[in-house]
């Protein structure tokens, strides 16, 4: 490869991981800074970044003069994981519904519900119809835990500011706090278990997939009857959780490029 590529790929990767740093994205990182993290003559890297610039991998930042990668970048990124979600989803739910023998859900947060964007259902399933692109009360879903698990509890008042919290199951969290609460057990075991919350006799595990930024993007999960699936909770967990990494290791793919460093954390 031409070595003013190669140093172009170089700069552009260092200053993909320095604007990740602590989850900073778009922080721009001064031109000396990122020489110095290179051992690149400052003059010289310079001159390789306002090229890039010119051809939008590199924007700069009109009041620090530092500089970041190119908004076009992460949108492109972002294309890509939304891509893999449905495809490489799919595999990670065949995995899941071959394992555990049960109907596997990939699920994304939309206001305050969840919707269904991908499944696999076992053969001699009694569901009536697909999930696909059906909203559900994320309040009473395990799907709806594992997408909020990384948020501070602010930020969840915000997305059932204007929720009803109506019975759905005789286990259905009655409000705000009583969803934090159980929202806090997710957190410590990083998957959530949802017990008759959603519907009497129904159970399911989910756990949270996050993207090449390190955010929560969607979660999969193992849904079933509760007298079925309650003895084998941890073999669900374990399922999801090889569903979840599987997932997120192809969200941060050979093909993100150095834009895969974007977020990495």
């Amino acid at each position: 490869m031409d070595s003013s590529v190669t140093r172009g790929l170089d700069a552009l990767s260092a200053l993909a991981r320095s604007t990740a740093a602590g989850r900073r994205l778009g922080s721009a990182v001064s031109v000396s800074e990122l020489a110095r993290q290179l051992d690149r003559d400052r003059s010289q890297l310079s001159r390789t970044l306002t090229a890039m610039t010119a051809e939008e991998f590199v924007g700069r930042d009109d009041v620090s003069g530092g500089v970041t990668p190119h908004w076009r970048l992460y949108a492109a990124a972002r294309d890509l994981t939304a891509h893999r979600l449905r495809t490489d989803g799919l595999t990670a739910l065949e995995g899941m519904a071959a394992e555990t023998g049960e109907s596997c859900y990939l699920g994304i947060l939309v206001g305050d519900t969840t919707v269904t964007i991908a499944e696999r259902v076992p053969p001699g399933s009694r569901q009536l119809g697909s999930w696909i692109g059906r909203p559900y009360p994320a309040y009473c879903s395990d799907c709806g835990q594992a997408l909020l698990s990384d948020a501070d509890d602010d930020e969840v008042a915000a997305v059932f500011a204007r929720t009803e919290f109506v019975r759905h199951g005789p286990n259905t969290p009655t409000d705000l706090d009583d969803f934090l609460r159980r929202l806090e057990l997710t957190r410590q075991r990083g998957h959530s278990v949802v017990d008759e919350e959603a519907e009497p006799g129904l159970y399911s595990v989910a756990v949270p997939v996050r993207d090449f930024t390190g955010e929560v993007v969607a979660a999969v999960q193992v849904v079933g009857p509760r007298r079925r699936l309650e003895p084998r909770t941890q073999d669900c967990v374990d399922a999801a959780l090889r569903g979840g990494r599987f997932l997120e290791t192809a969200l941060r793919g050979p093909e993100l490029g150095s834009v895969g460093d974007l977020g990495a954390f």
